[in-house]
Formats: C-alpha cells, sequence, structure tokens
C-alpha cells in the first residue's frame, strides 16, 4: 500500500514539473513575441512616412520640360530633374520609380497619393503651397521672354495686347495676364518654343534656362527681357510631413557632398542648385 502511494506522489510531482516547464517554454515564446514586435514598432517609427509602393520612392515629371525632363526614344525619361529624383531616393535608400504626367495635373496628383512627391521644375508660389507642401529650392531660374529674332519685343510692356504662349499649368500665366487676354497654351514649353519659331505667337514666357537649351539646339528665338528669379522645389502631399523631412535631409547631403552642382553642370555647364548672388 506504501509502494503504491509513493508511485501516486511521484507521478503527481512529475505532471506538476512537467507543466512548470512547459509554462515557462509558452512564457519565454510569448517574451520573444514581445521583443519581435517592439523591434518592429521601432522600425516603423524609423519610416514614418507613406509611399505609394513600399520600398519605392514614386515621383512624377513630365518628360516633356528638356533639359530638365525629356523622354528617350524607349520611353526611359531623362534629365536634370530625373537625375536629382534618383539621387534623392538613392539617399532615402528607395528605388527610383518615375511617372510620366503632363505637367498641368502634377500637383493634383501629388495631393490626391498618386505619387510620393512631383520632381518636375514647380515654382514655389503661395497658390500651390495650398495644395502641396514645398521641400527647399533645388534649383534657381527664372521667367523670361523669348521671341524670334526678328521682334523688337524686348520688355514685358512691349507684349501689350500681342499674343503670348506658355505651358499649361505654368505660372508664366501670371506675367502674361498682366498684358494680354491673348494666351496660348501648351503640354510643354518647347513645343510652345518650336511654335514661335515657326512664326506662330508673339512670344513665349518661359524658364530662361529651357529657352537657352532650345536656342542652344538650333531654334531660332532670342531671349529679352528676364521677368524675375524662382526657387523650384520638390513638391509632397500636406499629410506626409516625415518624406518631406527626408527630402529636405536628402537634399542638404547632396548639397553639401557637391552631387546637386554635379548635376547641375551636366547639364547646364553652371551650378544653379544655389541661390544667384
Amino acid at each position: 500500500m506504501k509502494k503504491y502511494l509513493l508511485m501516486i506522489t511521484l507521478s503527481i510531482f512529475m505532471i506538476f514539473t512537467l507543466a512548470a516547464c512547459g509554462g515557462s517554454e509558452d512564457e519565454g515564446e510569448t517574451s520573444g513575441d514581445t521583443n519581435e514586435n517592439d523591434s518592429s514598432s521601432e522600425s516603423s517609427e524609423e519610416t514614418a512616412y507613406d509611399l505609394v509602393e513600399d520600398g519605392k520612392f514614386t515621383f512624377a515629371a513630365s518628360g516633356e520640360f528638356r533639359p530638365f525632363s525629356m523622354t528617350d526614344a524607349s520611353g526611359e525619361m531623362t534629365g536634370f530633374d530625373i537625375d536629382v529624383a534618383n539621387a534623392i531616393a538613392e539617399e532615402l535608400g528607395l528605388e527610383p520609380n518615375p511617372q510620366k504626367q503632363k505637367f498641368a495635373s502634377i500637383v493634383e496628383g501629388v495631393k490626391t497619393g498618386r505619387f510620393d512627391a512631383a520632381v518636375a521644375s514647380h515654382t514655389i508660389t503661395e497658390e500651390r503651397q495650398k495644395e502641396v507642401d514645398f521641400s527647399t529650392p533645388y534649383y534657381y531660374s527664372g521667367a523670361q521672354i523669348f521671341t524670334r529674332p526678328d521682334s523688337d519685343v524686348e520688355t514685358l510692356e512691349d507684349l501689350e495686347g500681342m499674343e503670348i504662349a506658355i505651358s499649361k499649368g505654368s505660372t508664366y500665366s501670371t506675367y502674361a495676364e498682366e498684358v494680354t487676354e491673348n494666351i496660348k497654351t501648351y503640354d510643354s514649353d518647347v513645343v510652345a518654343l518650336q511654335s514661335l519659331a515657326k512664326g506662330r505667337h508673339d512670344a513665349v514666357i518661359t524658364d530662361f534656362l529651357t529657352g537657352k537649351e532650345a536656342s542652344g539646339e538650333g531654334l531660332e528665338i532670342e531671349a529679352k527681357e528676364m521677368i524675375e528669379r524662382s526657387e523650384q522645389a520638390v513638391a509632397v502631399a500636406k499629410e506626409n510631413e516625415a518624406l518631406l523631412e527626408e527630402i529636405n535631409a536628402a537634399l542638404e547631403t547632396l548639397r553639401e557632398d557637391g552631387t546637386l552642382a554635379e548635376i547641375s553642370k551636366e547639364y547646364f555647364g553652371e551650378d544653379i542648385t544655389t541661390l544667384p548672388e
């Protein structure tokens, strides 16, 4: 009988021992899961910004604004803006994902979340700032009047009542509207300049670098009055403040290490990424 009771006691002891070991193992697994979740949470905080596609920097450009963005025979976009966007993506540790979009609808695409950002030579204006946020400027430019070589036009005032061509969605419409109601729009500044050279319109108002590039490629146009200087920046959706901060940090690095200047000199032979004196 004693032997029987001893066996029962030992059996009960073993059951409790095993149960205790099992509980300890479960607790260890739970503890491990908690640590893993904490790690995941920290990782999420490190990349708190939203992206259209994970691991990719999806940015829009027109592909019709030589030499800032242009489309080659294969449909791939190249140019100053594209190289800057690719450099930003590299700094962010993301794959560049360029998207071609008509210039006039790019800001709306950023605002509604179709693109993470616009790297498309957008001038910072109060009107645009109501729709999106802007990074620090990545280059400085300005609006200039271009005419045919035989034109007597020199200043904006000289264009009073004349026909002026601009690109759709550009800020240059503001200057044209000061002197005329006769305004023609194109999807591309380059097409507007080509039309001017062919005898259409009295003038085109566009970025002075775009006009300089077109003239250098043999287009018979002539630069006239420089109307103003402007700042161009990356546009980001207002609710994506964390991404904007990261882009600003990337631009600062690219400015300090000379990458922006190097890209600029490749396309323009000069550095347009610093504020003109």
